[in-house]
């Protein structure tokens, strides 16, 4: 088996296994829908069969003795407890194990292996197939077999998904007496033949106790490209009469009853029959066989159609086109400007059309890249669940906006601030039962995970309803740690944002889940390293909110473009709100002071040649441009505003890695490169010093 079908297995085996682990929650709390308990049969099937399939026969091995379970339980003969659900997760996990390639121990498996047994009802004391109203299946009385006859006829494509027919057929083997009869009329001859491509179909007779539904079993990871027929032709009921050879072809659907008749009787087609009667003309009966190929074309491109309606794409090859993407921004702006110093009117065409194929080639690969975040929120209901277990707490996670849509970037790094959160709010947040009954407040805690689009940027919260944040107490500890001063005033929102700093923590001891003043650090860090912003706001006893903003990409963004002396610099067009004049008249009513009056209120602003230290002129009027930080408005005064500009972000080199107040570079049409400004991270530095410089 080729390393390419072993690796598209794991991608299908790890889709499935987060699938599995939503599912077995959602039957924790839906214990009797029987729906779901088939949807975990089936998942845990195709895992099964495909992993024998393609050489993982540890995870079929395993996997069966949890699929055996789940076969008595979708029948009826067992209950869904959390005993059940908790093996499973556990069973979920171990089969994880197995795929990443990591050693489990033997011990671990067999117990593992043992308990579900166990769990298992003695056969004496099995009811009745069928019983069980929510999922109906055929009852079949004891002793009475019945015989099946199955036409399994695979796509010609199924070598290509590296299935192996035969594997199948060996399983339904297992079923009962069986013959199998493979049907070569659709083999071409040998210089017109595809050795790539599955030509054989096969004809079934199953003799066998068990139920359709075992048989349709065996096909699930297939029967959406093959064409499968189960039918019923004898119930046990053996008699005497023997069908005729031309009743079986009919019924196999191999021959209509015209087919039987035309042939005994030696008849010409119908066709002919119709034109030698008179009854028709041979035009029509041509314009009526032409119509019936042409309505079984269309169906046939309807099903390929349908059959190719999405592809699985490696993301590798998704990251090196959205760089080549990139470069073509990058050139584009050269044609751009070329096209405008040349004063060329067919030139300018020429660019207009590139600029809009390029702006739409785009939008449109940023789209392939952007996922549902849902896919980030379904992995935290294990953990809650696991966490508040392990505290004896009782916690319910719900969630909103699992829709929204982020860059495949920013949702894989998002991953680890949000487990950190989660679990703050789990160990720190959500009281315990008797705690929270004793406050007045439901015995269930609540964790609310929020998405939702802000303009360029998407806002998530993360809301507990548990004891909120204590205000002195965080006071106290970051003035005994030396985070500030005993004299310092801070505002409300600044006090809070110390939980963010390295090392922070309140809790009085150290546990498994917190403790160590690490996880928030993280959490701003990765943020930052984001281009986001971290809010925290919280209430006493009501609970606590945080909030991140993050952008909706890191590749491609829409920027302002300005000028300081020779420079340029690039801020993000999503916190811009406007930009203004700033004569010497202006500043000389400020006496000294860094503040604008816009429509009646005062913006401070940042001069960006004196925060980077740029020498030269300064013209009579600059410009100042507006943005909006964390809902305070901040101005940068800058020589010159050229425009919006589509800026492909590129890294700084290690060198420059630790930069304040610049978060990347990118490279104008004519090869300048233009830094892209931290706006946040820089209007911090710059009141934080004194002298108002970053030093590069």
């Amino acid at each position: 088996m080729s390393d390419k079908h072993r690796e598209v297995y794991r991608e299908e085996a790890y889709e499935l296994l987060g699938n599995l682990e939503n599912t077995l929650l959602e039957l924790e709390e839906s214990p009797c829908d029987m729906e779901i308990v088939g949807n975990i049969f089936r998942t845990m099937h195709t895992i099964k069969g495909s992993g024998a399939m393609f050489g993982f026969d540890n995870i079929a091995t395993f996997t069966h003795e949890v699929e055996t379970v789940f076969d008595q339980v979708r029948n009826g003969n067992l209950l869904v407890t959390k005993d059940l659900i908790d093996l499973t997760l556990q069973a979920r996990d171990i089969i994880k194990s197995m795929l990443d390639g990591e050693t489990v121990e033997h011990k671990i498996v067999n117990q593992l292996i043992q308990s579900f047994q166990a769990l298992l009802p003695e056969q004496q004391d099995l009811p009745t197939r069928g019983t069980n109203k929510k999922y109906e299946y055929e009852t079949l009385p004891p002793n009475a077999p019945i015989t099946y006859r199955i036409r399994f006829r695979p796509s010609p494509y199924l070598f290509q998904t590296g299935t192996n027919p035969i594997l199948l057929l060996n399983e339904i083997k297992g079923l009962g007496e069986c013959r199998v009869i493979a049907q070569l009329d659709l083999i071409p001859t040998l210089e017109d033949i595809d050795h790539e491509l599955c030509y054989t179909y096969w004809d079934i007779l199953l003799t066998t106790h068990k139920g359709s539904n075992e048989i349709k079993d065996v096909f699930i990871f297939v029967e959406d490209n093959s064409e499968i027929t189960i039918d019923v032709i004898d119930e046990g009921d053996f008699g005497d009469t023997t069908k005729r050879l031309g009743e079986i072809l009919i019924e196999r659907g191999d021959i209509t009853k015209e087919d039987l008749d035309k042939t005994l009787s030696m008849k010409k087609p119908i066709g002919e029959l119709l034109i030698d009667a008179g009854i028709t003309s041979r035009d029509k009966v041509h314009a009526a066989l032409v119509e019936q190929e042409h309505i079984k074309e269309i169906r046939k491109k309807q099903q390929k159609d349908e059959s190719v309606s999405s592809i699985r794409v490696a993301a590798q090859k998704l990251d090196k086109l959205v760089d080549l993407v990139g470069e073509l921004v990058t050139v584009q702006a050269h044609l751009t400007q070329k096209a405008g110093n040349e004063r060329d009117p067919e030139l300018v065409l020429i660019s207009e059309e590139i600029e809009r194929l390029t702006e739409e080639l785009r939008d449109t690969t940023m789209s392939v890249r952007m996922m549902p975040i849902g896919s980030t929120f379904s992995r935290f209901k294990r953990l809650v669940r696991d966490l508040s277990r392990e505290l004896g707490k009782e916690i319910e996670l719900t969630t909103e906006g699992a829709e929204t849509e982020l860059d495949k970037t920013v949702i894989e790094r998002l991953n680890d601030p949000l487990v950190h959160i989660i679990r703050n709010c789990v160990d720190h947040g959500i009281e315990a039962p008797e705690l929270r009954e004793a406050l007045g407040k439901p015995r269930v805690g609540m964790i609310h995970l929020s998405a939702k689009h802000s303009g360029a940027n998407v806002l998530i919260e993360i809301t507990d309803d548990g004891a909120g944040l204590d205000k002195d107490r965080i006071w106290k500890k970051a003035v005994e740690n030396g985070f500030i001063a005993v004299d310092a005033n801070l505002p409300e929102k600044e006090i809070y944002s110390l939980i963010f700093a390295p090392g922070f923590s309140t809790a009085e001891k150290v546990s498994n889940v917190s403790g160590r003043g690490v996880g928030m650090d993280v959490v701003k860090k990765t943020i930052d390293s984001l281009r986001g912003s971290v809010e925290v706001h919280s209430e006493k006893g009501t609970g606590t909110t945080i909030t991140l903003k993050l952008p909706l990409t890191l590749a491609i963004i829409e920027g302002l473009l300005v000028e300081v002396g020779r420079h340029f610099f690039i801020l993000p067009l999503s916190v811009v709100r406007e930009c203004i004049e700033l004569t010497r008249e202006d500043v000389e009513k400020a006496h000294g002071k860094n503040i604008a009056i816009v429509r009646d209120e005062l913006v401070p602003y940042i001069r960006i040649r004196d925060a980077f230290r740029i020498n030269g002129p300064v013209p009579i009027i600059e410009q100042i441009v507006i943005t909006e930080i964390e809902r305070n408005r901040v101005g940068f005064v800058v020589d010159d505003v050229v425009g919006e500009h589509q800026t492909v972000i590129k890294s700084l080199g290690k060198v420059y890695k630790h930069v304040n107040g610049v978060s990347g570079a990118t490279i104008l049409g004519d090869g300048t490169v233009a830094l892209i400004m931290d706006v946040a991270r820089l209007a911090a530095n710059v009141y934080m010093n004194e002298g108002g410089t970053v030093y590069l």
